[in-house]
């Protein structure tokens, strides 16, 4: 009888590398996100800067499903978020048809910059009709390193 030293080891599990959210649309899930996704960062070794500002993204993304989704009580939001060998991208998806637009907002106003920080940290953003269902999806990416 073999003893346990003798048996083939498995493969360490590796970390996946798209990883999906379902949380409920209430403001502590903005929270929430945050938590899951600075986690993730850390179990993926991205760049700490990267990951800082995937975390303040997905958090703008995250406060506007839950802020501006005009939708039935129970409905989630989904926060995915997947590592390529470049870059992170990261998806946030409500039940609300109605896509997000930059608002002009002046310097008294206390909200209403989310999008125009999104356009100004991503390298690569938009928002697009959920595929075959309801509601819609914003996505960024961040490249894990400067363009040269």
């Amino acid at each position: 009888m073999p003893m346990p030293e003798d048996r083939p080891r498995s493969a360490p599990i590796a970390a996946p590398k798209d990883i999906e959210w379902r949380l409920p649309r209430h403001a502590r899930s903005v929270g929430r996100a945050r938590t899951l996704l600075r986690e993730q960062a850390t179990s993926w070794k991205i760049p700490e800067e990267v990951a800082e500002t995937a975390v303040l993204l997905l958090s703008e993304l995250m406060t506007n499903a839950y802020r501006h989704a005009r939708v039935s009580p129970g409905r989630e939001i989904w926060a995915r978020c997947a590592l390529d060998d470049d870059r992170v991208r990261v998806w946030v998806t409500d039940a609300s048809d109605t896509l997000p637009t930059p608002r002009n907002t002046s310097p008294d106003d206390e909200s209403g910059r989310g999008l125009e920080l999104v356009a100004a940290l991503a390298d690569d953003w938009g928002a697009a009709p959920r595929e075959g269902g309801i509601g819609k999806t914003v996505w960024l990416e961040l490249r894990l390193t400067p363009k040269a």
